[in-house]
Formats: C-alpha cells, sequence, structure tokens
C-alpha cells in the first residue's frame, strides 16, 4: 500500500533499536514509530544517519521497511534512505525499494568519493529516471562535503521525481535563495533541529528532524505553532528545547538521541560498534541535560 507524500510537516529520521545482542528490535521501533504517529508526524524516513545506516546490512534496511510499512498499515508514508557508494548499487537498491514498498527516497551523494558537480547531478539523475518514487535530495556539505548548488538543482528539477531537499547546509539564507529561485518546485525539509524554527519561520515546508525521535509532542507542538504564526509560543518551545536540539549535532548524536529516547521509554541506549555506549563525564553530562530537559517541559495545550 502506497501513501502520497507531499513533503510537508515533520519527519523523523528514526532511530534504528537494537537489542543488547545487536540485533534489530523491531519492538521497540514499533513503540517509537507508534509515538510519532500518536504525535502527529507526516512521515518517517528509516535509515538515515540516525538509523544508523552505516552500520546496518543492505537488507537489514529492507526488513525494517518492510515492518514499518506493514505496522504503520499506511497511516504516514515511509521514506527509506539511499546511501549507496557506486551508481549500479543505487540504481538496484532504488528499484528494489520500491518493490518493497517505499512511499519515497531521501538521496544522499555518493559518500566515500568526494565527487564534483556534474559527477553529483548524474548519480542523481540516475536514481531519479528509474524510479517513480518521489525523491528528497540530502544537501549537506557540513558532514558530507558535498554541497548541491542552486546550478545544479536547475539540473535536478527537469526529473519529476526529485521534489524536495533536506536542507542542512547550515546557512539559513539558503532556504530564500531556494524559495526565490525555485518558488514551490522543491520543497524544503529543515534537517538541523539547532535552527529549526528559524528555518520555519523563513518559509521552510517542514524539517526533518532529530531530537522528535525523544520528543515527538514537543517538536509537533513548535511546528504547529509556527504554522498557526504563533511565534511565541513556538519560541518557548524552542528556547526550551535547544539544550536538547544541540545534542543533535554532535558526533555522538545517534548515542545521545537514544538515551533521550530511552529516558521517555521510547528506545534503549544500544548501538552497534564501532560506536559505543558512553561513559564517564560524558554519560554524566549528556544525561544531566536530558533529566533537566524532561524536568522542565512546558505544558503543552
Amino acid at each position: 500500500m502506497s501513501t502520497k507524500l507531499n513533503w510537508e510537516g515533520i519527519y523523523p529520521a528514526v532511530l534504528t533499536p537494537f537489542t543488547k545482542e545487536g540485533k534489530i528490535d523491531f519492538e521497540m521501533f514499533a513503540v517509537n514509530t507508534e509515538a510519532q504517529i500518536k504525535a502527529g508526524v507526516h512521515g518517517i524516513i528509516l535509515a538515515g544517519t540516525l538509523g544508523e545506516a552505516s552500520a546496518l546490512e543492505t537488507e537489514e534496511k529492507f526488513e525494517l521497511l518492510q515492518y514499518a510499512k506493514k505496522m504503520t498499515e499506511g497511516r504516514i508514508p515511509v521514506i527509506l534512505n539511499l546511501a549507496e557508494n557506486t551508481t549500479k548499487n543505487a540504481i538496484h537498491f532504488a528499484k528494489k525499494a520500491k518493490e518493497s514498498g517505499a512511499d519515497g527516497l531521501m538521496l544522499l551523494p555518493p559518500m566515500r568519493y568526494k565527487a564534483d558537480s556534474h559527477e553529483v547531478v548524474e548519480y542523481f539523475k540516475a536514481v531519479a529516471t528509474v524510479t517513480d518514487l518521489p525523491i528528497l535530495i540530502y544537501n549537506n556539505p557540513v558532514d558530507y562535503g558535498i554541497y548541491v548548488t542552486l546550478e545544479m538543482f536547475d539540473e535536478l528539477i527537469q526529473y519529476p521525481t526529485i521534489q524536495a531537499v533536506k536542507e542542512s547546509t547550515r546557512d539559513l539564507a539558503n532556504v530564500t535563495r531556494m524559495i526565490n529561485r525555485f518558488g514551490k518546485r522543491i520543497k524544503i525539509l529543515g534537517g538541523v533541529d539547532t535552527i529549526c524554527l528559524e528555518t520555519l519561520m523563513l518559509g521552510a515546508d517542514g524539517l526533518v528532524a532529530g531530537l522528535v525521535d525523544a520528543f515527538p509532542n514537543e517538536t509537533m507542538a513548535m511546528y504547529n505553532y509556527a504554522k498557526a504564526g504563533q511565534y511565541d509560543k513556538a519560541v518557548a518551545i524552542y528556547r526550551w528545547f535547544m539544550p536538547l536540539l544541540e545534542l543533535d549535532i554532535h558526533p555522538k548524536l545517534i548515542q545521545y538521541i537514544k538515551l533521550a529516547a530511552t529516558a521517555e521509554g521510547i528506545s534503549n541506549p544500544y548501538v552497534r560498534a564501532p560506536r559505543l555506549e558512553l561513559q564517564g563525564e560524558e554519560a554524566q553530562r549528556v544525561n544531566k541535560i536530558i533529566e533537566e530537559g524532561r524536568a522542565n517541559r512546558p505544558t503543552l495545550d
């Protein structure tokens, strides 16, 4: 069953919970996903950075997709992240994603080779031409060293499957540049938690969020206030949220956000090596941020 995507609203980049033995914890995945759906999110993205894509086997990604499709029962779109190293594998992955029931793809540039602009565009085009799934381009030059420029988007918009961008350049002006250049042709989803409200206020269509994995209700309240123009209420939540949101912009964001979601009863802390659970001062510091956030959380209408 395919669910229509309009690339508006809140799309959690969901965690992949593991058992202590390192297997995917599908039951806990369902607990977290139900919390997201109950809060009102507009879709979920599987096997992204927060979903530990680099630690998942390819087959596990499709097992997760099939499980997510079955348990969500068409209530929200389920998007699968595509982060392959070769164009051949990316094409195969996109075709299998469609066969396995994905409602859309988040598409990263090739990861292990720092391709130039022409190579990145050709890679994206190769995927866009072999699938009718809607595609969200992930633009994250800070972490991946590849910047998808306006000129590159000039070429990419010729392909109707390329419909949206996860805007993670950390340059707020880029939201306005994209809107000025492309209008509504490319939907914009903010991809950096610490500037998420500003991104929405500048006209983004939604967010691909991280701390929503632990705090879906607060994320949705902030989004709904922003969309309704009730900025004072949105900012009040945002200011409370900021110490937690800053857990998203660290190399150990997976460990940090899993700890926060575990505190909320909707994940567990286990990660796959080479990632390790937090220890000592770092664990104490992060747990203190989480505890203070939970103790002082805002009362929602």
